[in-house]
């Protein structure tokens, strides 16, 4: 997932390519800790720059508003989730269903790591969309839809090696479970618990046309 995002023309310069480079990765990497936690709209920038070390008025070299900040966030955090994605789903030395199980316990392993506070950034923008700039709801869809995609490939092979009824929709149960998870995720972080998650993932096999 690729976001285009126009190059700032304003905010004072850094004084090395490197550093400005270095800075630039910090500031997504703690806008990242930032949104996922609490949201774009209640996101304030002080707090983000504060911890990186950047000036407020040299923010705007790196981005040209909070806005293209989110996108640069947003397209980080797509690239990072479709990596985690493929590490499991395309990982042959299990067999489909048990890759999709994998995912699973791999994401409880990381929302329990930080202690149930950070949710899906996606999932997350997604429930914020009313309140968001325009710009976000064609990337926020098209992101969920290359997940679908992974998740319908791995049904898709499941069906060839008996996992799956030949007659399954496979593209459909994978919208499915997308649908399901953010709401299992977003009660994993109410409960501050990984029951929701394994609760989710018991249900979702147990209905799957065997």
């Amino acid at each position: 997932m690729t976001i285009s995002t126009i190059k700032p023309r304003r905010g004072r310069p850094p004084k090395a390519a490197a550093k400005s480079h270095d800075a630039r990765a910090e500031l997504i990497r703690s806008g990242l800790e930032h949104l996922t936690e609490i949201g774009f709209t209640a996101s304030g920038l002080d707090k983000i720059l504060k911890k990186v070390g950047v000036p407020k008025g040299s923010f705007y070299f790196y981005f040209s508003s909070k806005e293209a900040f989110g996108h640069a966030v947003l397209n980080s955090y797509a690239n990072y989730f479709a990596k985690k994605l493929d590490s499991c789903l395309l990982d042959t030395a299990y067999s489909p269903l048990q890759r999709i199980c994998n995912f699973v316990e791999d994401a409880k392993q990381g929302i329990a790591k930080h202690q149930f506070k950070r949710g899906c950034l996606v999932g997350n923008l997604g429930q914020e969309v009313d309140v968001l700039p325009e710009s976000f709801r064609p990337v926020l869809v098209a992101i969920f839809e290359s997940w679908q995609a992974r998740i319908a490939n791995c049904l898709h092979e499941a069906q060839l090696v008996g996992e799956l009824s030949a007659d399954a929709d496979c593209a459909g149960i994978a919208e499915f479970f997308w649908v399901g998870w953010e709401g299992a995720v977003s009660r994993s972080r109410l409960e501050r618990s990984t029951r929701p998650l394994d609760r989710y993932l018991e249900l979702f096999t147990q209905g799957l046309p065997k």
